[in-house]
């Protein structure tokens, strides 16, 4: 699928960016602003399918979401960026993009949800009750987050999901769920940056495995999951030198 894309900027560097679950590409508004502001770099940004202005489509896969990335961008770019979703779709299809680097913000590689056993089983009878209670913590902690937002930004979410395609939500989790990153090294010079709350995405015990393996892992403390929305300034700091 031929994903929707806006190009903003016209600095030296190419960026991607690959926003999360329920985003879309304009939520990144706020970070967007201070890559274009030092007049380095070219940002690209997609709508995932079923977000913002992306088809809807039959199928959610989180493998056909990143064939639809490797289709839309292009190969080679400088650096690509996915946060959350956005870093699980990235993972999947960043062989065939081969940027210069890959920057995963909090990504979805190992979702702390049950997926076998008589755990699983249960979890998965009533998903949206269950998804809602192991969501709870964050849920709160985002909600206190997004209340210090700007006006502009909470417009931004607000229509994000307006466009976003919840019948998803349920077989987006559980495919990222039950196919985990690998305990490997990257396919490309790649950097991931933790929150205070990235042990829902990205235990802490395969962070320090992947950072054995060759990855490079930086962390931002009092921020929470949505780190570019939260504090872009930080959030940019913490990767200008890899983008």
């Amino acid at each position: 699928m031929q994903l929707t894309t806006t190009t903003t900027g016209s600095g030296p560097r190419h960026v991607g960016l690959v926003h999360g679950l329920g985003a879309s590409a304009a939520t990144w508004g706020p970070f967007i602003e201070r890559l274009t502001a030092t007049g380095r770099y070219t940002v690209t940004t997609v709508d995932l399918r079923g977000h913002g202005a992306s088809p809807r489509a039959g199928s959610y896969r989180v493998d056909d979401m990143a064939t639809d990335l490797v289709q839309t961008l292009p190969s080679g770019l400088d650096s690509i960026v996915g946060h959350s979703l956005g870093g699980a779709v990235l993972y999947r299809a960043v062989a065939r993009l081969a940027p210069g680097r890959a920057v995963y913000l909090d990504p979805g590689f190992a979702l702390q949800i049950p997926t076998s056993g008589l755990a699983g089983r249960l979890f998965w009878m009533v998903p949206l009750v269950s998804l809602g209670i192991a969501q709870l913590g964050q849920a709160r902690a985002s909600a206190a987050a997004r209340a210090a937002y700007s006006p502009e930004t909470r417009a931004l979410l607000d229509d994000a999901k307006k466009r976003f395609d919840t019948r998803m939500a349920v077989g987006v989790f559980r495919d990222v769920a039950s196919h985990p990153v690998s305990n490997e090294a990257p396919a490309v010079p790649s950097t991931i940056v933790l929150s205070d709350q990235s042990a829902a995405v990205l235990p802490d015990a395969l962070a320090s495995q992947l950072e054995q393996k060759g990855w490079q892992v930086r962390r931002i403390p009092g921020i929470r999951h949505d780190m570019q929305l939260e504090d872009p300034d930080r959030t940019f700091a913490a990767v200008e030198d890899v983008l």
